[in-house]
């Protein structure tokens, strides 16, 4: 997990699920919390469920979701996603909410910053998908020549990166402040369901995890 300095500290599945209780997940659904950001509500269904400014794969209608918390330039982010992805095209009623939250340095605040801004243009999944599916860290002269190369109009992403600075640096600062209410430590975190899941999982367990994310829904 990036972020953390000792390699140690990457959980496995039972050390690292955490249902979440009072104050921020009830049988309900997510409900109010105070962050440690002095933010009231930063923690609300709709903020991190239902933030229409922040993207959405697998399927939208999907009976549970799974939110990830993710930095261009993480490791474990990139040899998590394919693997991640297969789970969500195999159960075919899992909703992925894809937070962008660029913890490791300058590059990542470029590469977030950049994905969202190709969200405009509804370009945002294939720049996801050109800068996760690279193995070497990325620099900015690389970030362009792989959106470029990924179907991206440079000329209106530099437009919109412009325009639209205020919204996506907001979106950011949401995605922050929700991590960092949760406690999060590290890039890739998630919510699956009402768990909380501070680290990187192998396909079966995801797969269980979702399955006992069903269940808790139902209790």
């Amino acid at each position: 997990m990036a972020g953390f300095r000792n390699k140690s500290l990457v959980p496995t599945r039972r050390a690292a699920l955490t249902l979440i209780g009072a104050g921020a997940l009830v049988a309900g659904g997510i409900t109010a919390a105070r962050a440690a950001t002095d933010e009231d509500e930063v923690l609300t269904e709709a903020k991190v469920l239902r933030d229409p400014d922040v993207p959405v794969a697998g399927n939208p209608d999907g009976n549970i979701s799974i939110i990830e918390w993710s930095d261009y330039n993480c490791p474990y982010c990139r040899k998590l996603e394919p693997e991640l992805r297969q789970v969500i095209q195999d159960d075919g009623k899992v909703r992925l909410v894809m937070k962008d939250w660029p913890i490791l340095g300058p590059v990542s605040v470029t590469a977030a910053r950049t994905a969202l801004a190709a969200k405009f243009q509804d370009r945002y999944h294939q720049a996801h998908d050109a800068m996760m599916g690279v193995s070497s860290r990325l620099t900015e002269p690389r970030i362009n020549e792989l959106l470029a190369a990924a179907g991206v109009d440079m000329d209106r992403l530099k437009r919109d990166l412009a325009d639209h600075a205020k919204d996506i640096d907001a979106v950011l600062k949401r995605n922050n402040e929700q991590a960092e209410a949760f406690g999060f430590r590290g890039t890739p975190s998630f919510i699956v369901g009402k768990y909380r899941v501070p680290g990187v999982l192998s396909m079966n367990e995801f797969e269980q995890v979702i399955a006992d994310a069903r269940k808790a829904k139902m209790n």
